[in-house]
């Protein structure tokens, strides 16, 4: 263990660690998380650059997830997937190295994943400690309006002591619901990311007809919003769509991946689908138009472009 390390364990005492929450994966959503987490506990982070105004904030801050997994028992990957988390579980700097002999960590995967992967990641981990890392999914929907508001969805999966300790340890940041085995909160995500697919793919197309037909776009939709057409979606994303505003919040190249995990789903459960194989060709073209880096809010540009 490296001195830092030492250090970092040998001031935390196992009643600490087991009640401090460690965050991997400072971005959009981890940063304001990490926000709502500190005003109920402790909590370590780390990324690969400094965040003073989280350390400011009372965030302790870990050089490596080594240390981090030194500090907290429990451990939120907000990192983009799996392959990122499996980047930082190994190696000397790697979270599994940062366990004592006798440590145990709950490992909670917050990304947009796939089932069978977060399956048979949890395997692994479990043969490779012995037992002493347990995984529960916990992918979240509510933007991050929703991550700074503390008023998250969060889709739990896993055995149920496990998604308890996950459900008290993330209550500041939403509502955390066990949704059933390992694996449930990325169905239950898979199943959120095609409705909101299909749902901007709808409010675009129509933002496009009304514009076109000469309808007050603000009038229209605060209209709508009051009926069946409304959403939460549409209440995020109204000015966006009025203004023909698509500067990032919601990465629209995302939805790609979101919906493959959706199409696995599909076929693991012997269902066809209408919508996953129109909504997967909708938003690579989005990409091949090279708006992938837009808010989701770009499928009213390109409508208007078609």
């Amino acid at each position: 263990m490296s001195a830092d390390a030492q250090q970092a364990a040998s001031s935390t005492t196992p009643t600490d660690r087991a009640q401090t929450i460690g965050v991997i994966g400072l971005g959009a959503m981890g940063e304001p998380m990490v926000r709502r987490l500190l005003e109920a506990r402790g909590t370590a982070i780390t990324g690969r650059s400094a965040r003073p105004a989280l350390v400011e904030a009372g965030a302790e801050w870990a050089q490596t997830p080594r240390e981090l997994a030194a500090r907290a028992g429990v451990v939120l990957s907000m990192l983009p997937d799996l392959p990122e988390l499996e980047a930082a579980l190994d190696g000397p700097d790697g979270l599994l190295a940062g366990l004592g002999e006798a440590e145990e960590l709950l490992l909670l995967i917050g990304s947009t994943s796939s089932a069978p992967g977060v399956r048979a990641l949890a395997e692994r981990l479990a043969v490779q400690s012995g037992g002493r890392v347990r995984v529960v999914d916990c992918p979240v929907s509510g933007g991050v309006d929703g991550a700074t508001a503390g008023t998250l969805s969060i889709m739990l999966g896993g055995a149920q002591a496990d998604a308890d300790r996950a459900a008290a340890m993330l209550a500041p940041c939403g509502t955390p619901v066990h949704l059933g085995p390992l694996g449930a909160g990325e169905v239950a995500k898979a199943c959120n990311q095609l409705v909101v697919a299909a749902t901007i793919t709808a409010l675009g197309e129509a933002t496009v007809l009304a514009d076109r037909s000469g309808l007050d776009l603000d009038a229209l939709w605060t209209l709508l919003g009051g009926g069946y057409a409304g959403s939460n979606l549409l209440a995020s994303r109204k000015e966006k769509l009025v203004a023909g505003d698509d500067s990032p919040s919601g990465i629209a190249r995302y939805m790609i991946k979101d919906l493959s995990f959706a199409a696995d789903i599909a076929e693991a459960t012997e269902t066809s689908p209408a919508l996953i194989p129109t909504l997967r060709a909708f938003f690579d073209e989005i990409v091949e138009r090279g708006y992938g880096e837009r808010d989701i809010t770009v499928s009213r540009r390109v409508i208007a472009e078609r």
